[in-house]
């Protein structure tokens, strides 16, 4: 392993934590959308991370969920259908909480091995001017 593979590794788990950080905050913003009956459903994003040859982390793909959605009884909402329905999305608020919070602690453990490296290489180099 090279001197800064450190950093080029922990720079790709930031951009993949980011990554997955910005759909958790899209899911999360729209878990109450509801679209009429004849749509479909808000699909909320699931990130698909996979190892990189040589290390790391990339962002494999995005995944959607089923655009189906749930049906909800809501007679009052302004685009209700005939029977009272409107679409939902199948986002589980709970769940994406919880990614969230993941998400947040992996962000924070690669700025911290960011840090971390930035100071040993700094260091290795005031012992080589002294």
């Amino acid at each position: 392993m090279g001197a800064f593979d450190t950093l080029r590794i922990a720079g790709s788990s930031l951009g993949m934590h980011q990554t997955w950080l910005d759909t958790l905050g899209h899911n999360i913003a729209n878990v109450n959308t509801a679209r009429s009956t004849d749509q479909d459903a808000f699909q909320a994003q699931m990130l698909i991370a996979r190892a990189k040859d040589g290390g790391g982390v990339e962002v494999g793909g995005v995944a959607v969920s089923d655009p189906e959605g749930r049906m909800v009884h809501d007679p009052n909402h302004v685009l209700a259908d005939e029977d009272g329905y409107v679409r939902m999305p199948e986002v589980d608020l709970a769940s994406q909480m919880s990614q969230l919070i993941m998400a947040q602690r992996g962000y924070q453990a690669s700025v911290q091995v960011t840090k971390n490296a930035q100071e040993t290489y700094s260091s290795a180099l005031q012992i080589g001017r002294g």
